[in-house]
C-alpha cells in the first residue's frame, strides 16, 4: 500500500470537518482552562468518528483522551486549543480590526489550527487501523492551557501520557520543518512581603516597608544575574505595590518572577538562589516573606529517532500547496502590517536566513514553500512549552508548518489574523498528513518505537521531576 496516498485521501475526505473544527475554535477563542465550547466540540466530533472519549483528565474539565484500536504500539498526538488574552482579530484582515463580539481574546499562537491538525492526524491513523486492526492503538490527547503552562505538565505528573509509546505534535509558524531545538524550562513564582504600615512622615520608625523589600529583592536578583549561566533568564512584574499613598509605609507587596534556563535542573538551582535573595530582602527590611509556586515547565527534549521519522514523512507529503491567491494575501500581510522599521527588520532577517540572492523572490512570494533539512545544532529556543514535560515521560517529536507569512511573530494580532485563512488551512492539513504518515511508519515498523524509547531512556534515565508539586492543582479559575 502507498501510505502517502492513503493519508492524503484520508485527510482530504475529512477536510471540511477538520477545517470547520479549526474555524469554530478560532471563533470561540477560549483562554486556558476555559476551553469549554472547544472541548465539547472535540468530544462530539471524536465520539461521532468512533473514538472512545474520556473527558476531565487530571482534574481539568477541558482535558480529554480519545482512543481507537487496541494493542501496541500506542501512538499519541497532542492537541492544544487555548487562545491568548487581548488578541481578538478579524481573520484574513491586514489591519488591526478586532473580531465582532465582546470576546477580547484571540488565537495569536494558532492553537485552533494546532488542535485541528492533530485531529486530522488521528482521523487518518484511525482509517489506517480500521484496515489494519492488529497494528496497535492511536490516542489523541486534548491538552488545555499551554499558554499558562500547566496542562501537559499536570498531565505528565499524573501519569496521563504513560500509556503512550511515542508522541507527535506540531506548531503553527512561518516555516516548514521538524523542531530539532530544545526550549527553556521555567518556574513561575509569586513572592509576597508583609510589613507594618505607619505614617511615613510622623512615625517612619514604626513602619516596615513591604515595597522596600520587593525593591531590594529586585536589586539582589539583578546582582544574581551576573553569577548564573548566560543562557538563563529571570524576569518579573510587580503585582501589588502596597497602595497608592506615598505617606503610608506599604504593609504588603507582591512580585511575580519567572526563572528560565535550558534544563530543568538548572532552573531549580537558580530558583533556590532567588528564594535566598527574597529572604535576604525580608531580613533587611524587617518584613515577612512567603512565596508560592504558580506553575512550571520542563525543557523540551526532541527525540532524534522520531524526528527522523517525522522528517521523512514531511518530505513525502510535501509543503503546503499554496496558490496565487495565497501569495497575494501573504504579500499584503508582509508589507501592510508592519511599520517601516519593522519591515526593514523582516527583510534583514530573510536575508540572513535565506541569502540576499533570494530576497526578491521571497518578497514576491513570502511563504515558505519547501521543507527545511533536518539539522541538529543544539539550539535552545528562547521560549517555553509544556510539550517539554510530555517529552520527559514519552519519546516525542514535533514539526512546524508555515500557517503564516514569513516573518510573522507568534502572540501577535498578525498571527491571529492568519488563523482562518486558506494559507493556514493548507498548512494545518499538511501538518496532519505528515504526523499521520509518521504514526503509520511507527505502526509498520514497531522497532522505531523501541529505538526511540532507548534514546529517551539514555537522555532522561527514565526519571521525571515535575516542576509542579503534587499538592498544586490546575489553576482553573484564573
Amino acid at each position: 500500500m502507498d501510505y502517502r496516498e492513503f493519508v492524503n485521501a484520508a485527510v482530504e475526505e475529512k477536510r471540511d470537518e477538520i477545517v470547520n473544527v479549526s474555524d469554530r475554535i478560532f471563533d470561540f477563542a477560549e483562554i486556558g482552562f476555559h476551553e469549554f465550547k472547544t472541548a465539547k466540540l472535540y468530544e462530539e466530533v471524536l465520539t461521532r468518528e468512533g473514538f472512545q472519549v474520556e473527558m476531565g483528565l487530571a482534574g481539568m474539565p477541558t482535558a480529554f483522551k480519545a482512543q481507537y484500536g487496541q494493542g501496541k504500539p500506542v501512538v499519541g498526538f497532542l492537541a492544544e486549543y487555548d487562545a491568548l488574552p487581548e488578541l481578538s482579530q478579524k481573520g484574513g484582515c491586514t489591519a488591526r480590526v478586532k473580531a465582532e463580539g465582546e470576546n477580547p481574546d484571540g488565537h495569536g499562537c494558532g492553537h485552533n489550527l494546532l488542535g485541528a491538525g492533530t485531529l486530522a492526524a488521528a482521523l487518518a491513523v484511525k482509517a489506517y487501523l480500521e484496515k489494519n486492526p492488529e497494528k496497535g492503538t492511536v490516542v489523541l490527547f486534548g491538552c488545555p492551557s499551554e499558554e499558562k503552562g500547566n496542562g501537559k505538565t499536570i498531565m505528565a505528573r499524573d501519569g496521563i501520557f504513560d500509556c503512550l509509546d511515542v508522541a507527535f505534535t506540531w506548531h503553527p509558524g512561518d516555516v516548514n520543518c521538524v523542531a530539532t531545538y530544545s526550549t527553556l524550562a521555567n518556574v513561575s513564582v509569586f513572592f509576597r512581603f508583609k510589613g507594618v504600615t505607619s505614617h511615613a512622615a510622623a512615625a517612619p520608625e514604626v513602619g516596615r516597608s513591604a515595597l522596600d523589600a520587593a525593591e531590594l529583592m529586585s536589586v539582589g536578583v539583578n546582582y544574581l544575574r551576573e553569577h548564573i549561566i548566560p543562557e538563563a533568564r529571570i524576569h518579573y512584574a510587580y503585582r501589588d505595590v502596597g497602595g497608592i499613598a506615598p505617606n503610608v509605609v506599604q504593609g504588603h507587596s507582591c512580585v511575580h518572577y519567572f526563572v528560565r534556563a535550558p534544563k530543568s535542573w538548572q532552573v531549580q538551582e537558580i530558583y533556590k538562589r532567588v528564594i535566598d535573595v527574597a529572604e535576604g530582602a525580608a531580613k533587611m527590611t524587617g518584613t515577612e516573606m512567603t512565596y508560592e509556586l504558580y506553575a512550571g515547565l520542563s525543557d523540551y527534549i526532541p527525540n532524534h529517532v522520531l524526528s527522523q521519522v517525522l522528517q521523512e514523512a514531511m518530505e513525502e507529503i510535501g509543503a503546503p500547496d499554496y496558490d496565487e491567491k495565497d501569495f497575494e494575501l501573504a504579500r499584503k500581510f508582509f508589507f501592510e502590517t508592519a511599520t517601516e522599521s519593522e519591515l526593514e527588520a523582516k527583510k534583514a532577517a530573510l536575508k540572513k536566513r535565506y541569502g540576499a540572492e533570494n530576497l526578491e523572490k521571497l518578497l514576491e512570494r513570502p511563504l515558505h514553500t519547501g521543507i527545511a533539512p533536518l539539522t541538529w545544532t543544539g539550539a535552545v529556543l528562547p521560549g517555553s512549552t509544556d510539550v517539554g514535560d510530555a517529552s520527559y515521560v514519552v519519546p516525542t517529536a514535533q514539526l512546524s508548518e508555515a500557517t503564516a507569512t514569513l516573518g510573522t511573530a507568534s502572540h501577535t494580532w498578525q498571527m491571529t489574523a492568519h488563523g482562518n485563512t486558506e494559507i493556514a488551512h493548507k498548512a494545518m492539513l499538511a501538518a496532519g498528513k505528515s504526523m499521520a504518515l509518521a504514526g503509520i511508519k511507527v505502526f509498520e515498523n514497531p522497532e522505531l518505537a523501541e529505538k526511540a524509547r532507548k534514546e529517551w531512556m539514555e537522555e532522561t534515565g527514565g526519571e521525571y521531576h515535575c516542576p509542579i508539586p503534587k499538592e498544586i492543582g490546575p489553576r482553573l479559575n484564573e
